[in-house]
């Protein structure tokens, strides 16, 4: 009887190892919604200077888990604004412009019991969907600022889970150049934007 006794909870101590080693092995998946605001701004290398203002941005975001690893993808859809200004002509020009981005992250978690925090970073792929420009006197008729299709960006940054909300803060910054008519001053947009986060199901 006692042998039968020990065999069983030998047993159930095996299973239970197997199981502890296991469950940080087995991927998650969570999906949910999110949307917040933007402060973006070009960094020029020429005579303009630029401002910060304020945007939106609204969408879905993904999340597959591992061993305290994460892959996230999102998708959603932007609102960026900018405002210049050029000393010398001493006029000012606005640009607003829309897209859908698609960051690809790659990220760290820690905590427990339905609260945690996280780091991010990854690339990110921007398809310019519509834009409209007002030129002041800094440019002529013909120089417009010209958005490309698509433009790069790399994110960075850290994010507070608190049960099925998410709080985000980043940092974007702009890899490739976006062509001024104007001389051909080269700018990047640079970005930092803040978002809210629902969980809708994980699995």
């Amino acid at each position: 009887m006692k042998k039968l006794f020990y065999m069983i909870i030998g047993a159930l101590g095996i299973v239970a190892s197997a199981k502890a080693q296991t469950v940080p092995l087995m991927p998650n998946v969570n999906i949910g919604i999110k949307g917040g605001v933007n402060l973006s701004a070009f960094s020029t290398e020429k005579t303009l200077s630029a401002d910060n203002r304020a945007g939106y941005l609204a969408g879905i975001w993904g999340r597959i888990g591992i061993g305290g690893l994460h892959f996230q993808p999102e998708l959603y859809y932007t609102s960026k604004n900018v405002k210049f200004y050029d000393s010398g002509a001493r006029a000012e020009n606005t640009a607003k412009f829309r897209s859908i981005d698609l960051p690809l992250l790659i990220g760290k978690r820690f905590g427990l019991m339905g609260v945690g925090t996280r780091f991010n970073t990854g690339p990110l792929v921007s398809f310019a969907v519509s834009h409209d420009q007002s030129v002041g006197d800094a440019f002529s008729n013909a120089s417009r600022l010209r958005v490309k299709d698509q433009n790069y960006a790399w994110q960075f940054g850290a994010g507070l889970d608190v049960s099925r909300l998410s709080l985000d803060l980043r940092y974007e910054l702009g890899l490739n150049k976006v062509k001024n008519g104007e001389g051909n001053a080269d700018v990047r947009l640079n970005m930092f934007n803040f978002t809210v986060g629902y969980r809708l199901f994980a699995m």
